[in-house]
This record gives C-alpha cells, structure tokens and sequence, in this order.
C-alpha cells in the first residue's frame, strides 16, 4: 500500500465480450480480412516493384501506401486473432506499447503519404510542362523520407512523453492499444501530453487539409480549362478515388479522436469505428488504386495470365 504505482507488466484487456457461440464467427472475420488485407496489398507492392514501366514519380510515392497499410494492419490482427483463438484477455505493457507505437505510425503516415500524393498530382495536372523537371527521383526520394520522417519524429515524441509517466492501473478498455488509452493507465499529471497530442494533430490536419484542398481545387481548376474531354476525365476521376480515401480516413480517425473526450458516446461504437480504421482503408485502398489505376491494372492481368493461369 505504500506504493500506489502499479508496476506489473501484464495489462486487461477488454475487448468485444465474445459469447463463446460468437467467438468462431468473429476469428474467421478477423482472419479472412488480414488475408484480404495482405494478399491485396502485397499484389499492389509487388507489382509496383517488379516492373520497371511503374518506376515513376505517381507510383513511386504511392508504393509508401500499401507498406503503411501493412504496418497498421499486421500491428492489430496478428494479436486480435491470437487473443480470439485462445480467449485471452491479456497483454504485456511493452507489447501494448508496441502495438500503439504502430497503429499511430499508420495514422500518421496514411495523412503524409496522401499529402505527397496530392502534390505529385499537383504538379502532374497543373503543370505538366514542369513535371519531370520537378518531379526528379532525387526529390521524390526526398518527399519520401520527409513523409515517413515526419510521422517517426511526431509519433516518437508522442510516445517519449508518455513512458515518462507512472502507471497505477491495468485495465484497457479499447480492444487495441493506443496513446489515449495507455494515457488512461496513468495518475499523474498528463496535462503536457494532452497538449502536445492536440497540438499535433490539429497542424497534421491544418497542413495536410490545406495543402489537399488547394491542390484539388488548382486540379479542378485546370480540368475545366481544360479542352481535351479524354484529361479532363481521368484527372477528375483521379481526384476522386484520392478524396474518397482520404475523406474516409479523415472520417473515422477524427471520429476515434473526438470520442475519447466525449464520455457520453457508446464504448461499443467506440471500439466499432476504431478497428473500422484499422480494416476499411487497407483493404480499399488496393482496390482504389490498384484497380483504378489503368497502368497498374495491365500489369496485374497481365501477370494472372501469364503466371497463375498459363494457357
């Protein structure tokens, strides 16, 4: 009793309260997603990388996305199927720590790789007599390591802050580790943590909002200018799948963040919209811009014909 701080490693956690009738439905869930996630984003990596026609600036930056898919995706479902096959409602804190650290790079570097793909975009549509003169490897390797940088550098700060302070509780009541629910593990005075976190993400969102919303609206201004119908198409269809991912992102994410403060808000719609982010934007994502994508379609047809189904 002398010591209120708890200093056990082995952390509760809460998650769906599967009825053992449940349980099964809810692993083949689980699995087959993770297999959809990484079959799909595997394809996409895979085929980026292995045909030189694809080693342009658009497809380079792109590559980023479903690597960053891969990071977000294999932090939750190896250990969400583990603990539902085995019924476990139990984690180690480093594990837990490990677990945040990366579910946070993925939020983050889906937000700065989207920002990079808006730009590319950018330069691609409104001015194309530039693009290669702009857009040389040397600096989209550049806006690649700034990209990840960025997220490494604001999610390990985010992290620093938060193993500073001592824990006195044990239990977690989100189904996958995150900084706000390790925060809540904590009795000490989080007040900097809160600040830094709110700080961030409102300049994540300020700089990557900004600078998607000035990019679309110069695209869309050059479609309409425009003459040639075939550019006009394909640019605005391009806009669209990068919206409709981004937008959808943007949706569950700050719907995660936001409900954290308000305690009136379901802990199941919580948890729902939570993992929702953690499955809908990996496994869309390969289709958006796998299938969408003309160039990298040819090539996956081409490859299931050639490989998977010889004539």
């Amino acid at each position: 009793m002398d010591n209120p701080y708890n200093i056990s490693s082995v952390l509760v956690v809460r998650r769906f309260n599967l009825a053992p009738e449940t349980a099964f439905a809810a692993f083949l869930f689980a699995t087959l997603s993770y297999m959809i996630i990484l079959f799909s984003n595997l394809v996409l990596i895979l085929t980026i990388v292995l045909n030189k026609s694809l080693h342009q600036p658009m497809y380079l930056i792109l590559l980023n996305l479903p690597i960053n898919d891969l990071i977000g995706s294999s932090a939750l479902f190896p250990r969400l199927i583990k603990d539902i096959l085995t019924n476990s409602s139990t984690m180690t804190y480093s594990v837990c720590v490990a677990q945040a650290f990366f579910i946070h790079i993925y939020g983050g570097g889906t937000v700065f790789i989207l920002s990079a793909m808006a730009y590319d975009r950018y330069i691609a549509i409104c001015c194309p007599l530039k693009y290669n003169t702009v857009m040389t490897n040397a600096h989209i390797m550049r806006i690649i390591t700034y990209a990840w940088m960025s997220s490494l550098v604001v999610i390990g700060v985010l992290f620093v802050l938060l193993l500073r302070l001592p824990r006195c509780r044990s239990e977690l009541t989100h189904p996958y580790c995150d900084n706000p629910s390790l925060l809540s593990l904590v009795c000490a005075d989080t007040t900097i943590n809160n600040i830094y976190g709110l700080v961030m993400v409102a300049l994540t969102q300020i700089i990557a909002n900004g600078m998607i919303l000035y990019t679309y609206l110069q695209i869309l201004v050059a479609c309409f200018r425009s003459k040639r119908s075939d550019t006009k198409s394909k640019a605005l269809q391009t806009c669209a799948t990068h919206l409709a991912v981004f937008l959808l992102l943007e949706c569950l994410g700050l719907f995660t963040i936001i409900s954290y403060r308000i305690k009136s808000i379901s802990p199941h719609l919580r948890r729902f919209i939570g993992v929702s982010t953690l499955i809908f934007p990996p496994t869309f994502n390969p289709i958006i811009y796998g299938l969408k994508t003309k160039e990298i379609r040819d090539k996956i047809l081409d490859f299931l014909r050639n490989k998977i189904l010889p004539s």
